[in-house]
């Protein structure tokens, strides 16, 4: 159940005491043994609190040199790229991860200004860097970089993340050796890792202008000469996170019409609205977290959000408020299949999650375009959007990106600044927002209902719930709909998906545990309606609750 304060701003007793969360990084030492505090990669890296002695600065010292090992053994000798979000654990860990690196004689680049730095700008000057060479390990001169973030999680945590020379999200055969590595040098005491002072550190690293290359070279994503010449009225609210001075440079450098909603950074959040279940959550997908921006929708014609590392975005608008994630992909991927990127190879596919909306599905096929469902987890779509084969790339949880406008990569990583500036470029071509196009895919393909359910779970819990398997499921009827397919892996590419997605004529659900947060997650969705999608998700949380039971 929501909590009551849901939506309502954050008060003083809300907030993270950020003196102490900052003192517990540097004086509380995991214990190796206790699984909790020990170094674990999810879908989006490491994450967690140093209150809770999960996110810390013995387990940042060795994930670095843990890093630093993992190229060399790779042959990755070209510069690293680092940036960080506005979290309060995050500048510490930065340090830290500089001072390590720098010591294995490392190449770092880090912003030019000082500044904070969105994943898809980490992303893009990777994939600049490495443009034109085989990302084989063994080539000399290959970059990569790490992003110091935990995305939209609270203000409490701490992230951090490797991203390859491909420049999207590990996958688990960096970060399982990556861990590996890591908890050894903790149970060690650190012995084997090497460090240096943070002012030799800091003055050993070389500059980079994130910032800069990444602004300028958004014509080439996003058609903004259109956004300009239609005069778009535009509202950006980076809610407190990397992408503040960003959006004031974009309307700056091209001319337009774009008012940055809240320039305020505060590690903190003080001046967010809480989330579903009464905590401070930068998740610009959430109605409640994105209440404040919400409430001005009629200022804008066009107004959209961000996390606080800018891999997520959220889009409002005059008629509908805030879109649903899943209404916002299905109308990008329309746009951009039909007929928005004529410069795309004709073959490009449309890469979705299993948990993503089979409104996805009935557009592509309208469209007469492959589509591809792979399992949660940015990483899948990484293939695909080096070689082009994937024109687009999107999940469920508000993440996407796509290729540029000649069909070559611009990102490997989610980009939220490029998904929040295409949604004024298709009101600017065609006159319409994204939420009336949307109402014209409800009257074309149905109007399903979709929700996902979050709630607490250990991680015992959640290793019982990722090995569910088919056998599990022994109805043949879900919802009073004949199951059509009992899955625990993707049909896109066969890999495992860590629980389990029943399908039907009209209906879907699927368990899974969060592999960034101690919650597991049930997503369902049904074409016939709310009344059938409370029918399916009752249905669903038997199965869950028979797996959690052991």
């Amino acid at each position: 159940m929501p909590d009551p304060r849901a939506g309502q701003p954050a008060q003083p007793q809300d907030l993270v005491d950020l003196p102490h969360l900052v003192t517990a990084y540097y004086t509380q030492v995991p214990d190796p043994d206790v699984a909790e505090q020990q170094v674990v990669f999810g879908t989006s890296g490491h994450r967690g609190s140093s209150l809770d002695t999960a996110f810390n600065e013995w387990h940042i010292a060795a994930t670095t040199q843990a890093i630093c090992d993992y190229r060399k053994q790779q042959g990755y000798d070209g510069p690293l790229f680092i940036g960080r979000d506005p979290h309060g654990l995050s500048e510490p860990a930065w340090a830290t991860a500089l001072e390590v690196l720098v010591a294995n004689d490392v190449t770092v680049l880090v912003d030019s200004r000082d500044g904070y730095t969105p994943t898809p700008a980490v992303s893009h000057a990777i994939i600049r860097a490495n443009r034109g060479k085989s990302l084989a390990g063994g080539q000399g001169g290959l970059a990569d970089g790490i992003v110091v973030t935990p995305s939209h999680n609270p203000p409490t945590d701490g992230g951090f993340k490797y991203n390859p020379p491909h420049g999207g999200p590990a996958d688990t055969d960096a970060t399982s050796v990556i861990a590996t590595r890591a908890n050894e040098l903790i149970r060690a005491g650190l012995d084997g890792v090497r460090r240096t002072q943070f002012a030799k550190a800091r003055a050993a690293a070389s500059s980079y202008d994130f910032l800069g290359t990444y602004v300028d070279d958004l014509p080439a994503a996003v058609d903004l000469a259109a956004v300009k010449d239609a005069g778009v009225r535009i509202g950006a609210d980076p809610l407190g996170g990397a992408s503040v001075d960003y959006w004031a440079e974009i309307a700056t450098r091209h001319g337009l019409d774009l008012t940055v909603v809240n320039p305020l950074v505060d590690a903190t959040w003080r001046f967010m609205t809480l989330d579903w279940d009464g905590k401070i959550r930068m998740d610009c997908s959430s109605p409640s977290a994105m209440a404040s921006l919400v409430a001005q929708k009629d200022s804008y014609q066009v107004a959209t959000g961000n996390d606080a590392d800018s891999d997520r975005h959220g889009i409002v608008t005059p008629d509908a408020g805030l879109m649903n994630p899943n209404h916002y992909l299905a109308v990008a991927i329309q746009y951009l299949f039909g007929g928005g990127r004529p410069g795309w190879p004709s073959g490009a596919q449309i890469g979705k999650t299993l948990v993503s909306s089979s409104m996805i599905d009935r557009v592509a096929a309208a469209l007469g375009k492959p589509l591809v469902e792979v399992p949660v987890g940015f990483k899948w779509f990484v293939p695909g959007l080096i070689d082009g084969s994937f024109g687009f790339g999107g999940e469920e949880s508000a993440g996407a990106s796509f290729l540029r406008m000649d069909g070559t990569t611009w990102t490997t990583d989610k980009d939220g600044i490029i998904l929040a500036l295409l949604a004024s470029e298709i009101l600017a071509r065609t006159g319409r927002t994204p939420s009336q196009h949307y109402a014209d895919l409800v009257a074309e393909h149905g109007d399903p209902a979709y929700a996902r359910i979050d709630a607490p779970a250990t991680r015992e819990q959640k290793a019982r719930l990722g090995a569910l398997s088919a056998d599990d499921v022994a109805a043949t009827t879900l919802a009073g709909e004949q199951i059509t397919a009992k899955l625990t892996e993707a049909p896109g590419n066969h890999a495992k998906i860590g629980g389990l997605k029943v399908v039907t004529e009209s209906a879907w659900f699927a368990a899974r545990p969060s592999g960034t947060e101690d919650v597991y997650k049930i997503y369902a969705e049904s074409f016939k309606g709310p009344d059938h999608l409370a029918e399916v998700q009752a249905e669903a949380k038997k199965v869950v609750d028979a797996a959690l039971a052991g």
